[in-house]
């Protein structure tokens, strides 16, 4: 099922302990800055924490993941995370994203997380609950 779902945004800042040896943010690190705005997200936007979900017995898990680096994030820099759900399926999503400098808006790398749910109890992947499609779209 395709349709439009709502964007939003999560702000951080370069720590010190993510730049690399070429003195900015190691990209594995924007892996964690993606994941850490969907958990903010899941709770502030979507009114579902992970925490919920694991209560009920599911979880995400990334599939796929594709990101295209742009321009380097350096330390003490601000950005934005901003991702949204691009398609629903019976059993997950696809979530885009895109970082940005807070300043100045342009984008550091973007991409997108292909998203399986799981049930936590069997290890496989499970069916998207009525009420997590209408927490999700928005």
């Amino acid at each position: 099922m395709i349709n439009n779902y709502a964007r939003f945004e999560s702000e951080f800042k370069v720590r010190p302990d993510e730049i690399d040896m070429f003195q900015h943010v190691h990209n594995s690190k924007y892996f964690d800055y993606v994941l850490a705005a969907r958990y903010e997200q899941m709770e502030v936007f979507y009114g579902m924490t992970m925490e919920e979900f694991m209560a009920q017995g599911f979880g995400w898990v990334v599939r796929t993941a594709h990101v295209n680096y742009k321009r380097p994030l350096k330390l003490g820099q601000h950005f934005v995370v901003e991702t949204g759900i691009e398609e629903m399926k019976d059993k997950g999503c696809v979530v885009t994203f895109a970082i940005k400098f807070k300043d100045s808006g342009k984008i550091s790398c973007d991409g997108w997380f292909d998203y399986a749910l799981i049930d936590l109890n069997s290890g496989r992947s499970a069916f998207i609950t009525e009420e997590m499609m209408e927490k999700y779209s928005i």
